[in-house]
């Protein structure tokens, strides 16, 4: 069964490759160290958790925060694996709670639609070969980083806005309520830093918690007025 894993993460493996490599090339420009880049690659295994990171580490934010607004993105971790423990077979806890630090959205998609139960030796090749992708390309990004030019690594900075609205724009395309939380959230923010003048780092944690909050709570309104209806 961990043949089985590593071949049915081979596709996830390949995808990671050019996330991991540029991750590895932003944390390079944020001023990481390859050591610092590989660990937090090997410790947090969370593409999006890792990205808003450098994001918060470049203003400054301070760990906190940073593992604050990480815990809040990162929330829906909680439902994958509850969900995916369903379909789990009467492995130790201990080997549950092994494979449970390897669930990414990727991998959480590839197990929910394998056919039957899954065994923590399938589990466990699945994340073996998605996990080793990620994380030694993410230091082979930062060792090709090292290597370009000092204005093309200063450049690199601008990379990791411009992914964030890569991110955003399928989700907008796809469902009206994304646009709405991103610009309330963006609105919030402003409002907290250049009125309130509160710090960065809980400026954005306080604009995600109050905009995904707020969204949700106009969502379920008009919900009820149409049923009422």
């Amino acid at each position: 069964m961990f043949r089985h894993g590593i071949k049915s993460g081979v596709a996830i493996a390949i995808g990671y490759a050019p996330v991991a490599l540029t991750f590895g090339l932003l944390a390079k420009s944020t001023g990481l160290s390859i050591v610092e880049t590989t660990l937090m690659s090997m410790i947090v295994f969370a593409g999006a958790a890792q990205y808003i990171s450098l994001n918060l580490l470049s203003l400054g934010t301070g760990p906190f925060e940073i593992i604050l607004t990480t815990f809040i993105l990162n929330i829906r971790h909680f439902l994958m694996s509850a969900s995916l423990n369903e379909k789990a077979e009467h492995d130790p806890l201990w080997k549950k709670a092994l494979y449970a630090f390897g669930i990414t959205d990727e991998t959480f998609s590839v197990a929910a639609m394998k056919e039957g139960t899954v065994s923590a030796s399938y589990m466990f090749g699945l994340i073996f070969i998605s996990y080793s992708s990620w994380v030694i390309n993410s230091a082979i990004g930062h060792i090709v980083g090292a290597y370009l030019p000092e204005s093309v690594q200063v450049s690199l900075s601008i990379a990791l806005y411009a992914m964030f609205v890569g991110l955003l724009i399928p989700a907008v395309k796809t469902e009206r309520k994304a646009l709405w939380l991103a610009v309330c959230a963006g609105a919030i923010n402003c409002m907290l830093l250049l009125w309130l003048h509160v710090p960065k780092g809980w400026a954005i944690v306080i604009a995600t918690i109050v905009s995904a909050i707020f969204i949700q709570w106009i969502g379920e309104k008009r919900k009820e007025t149409t049923y009422a209806q």
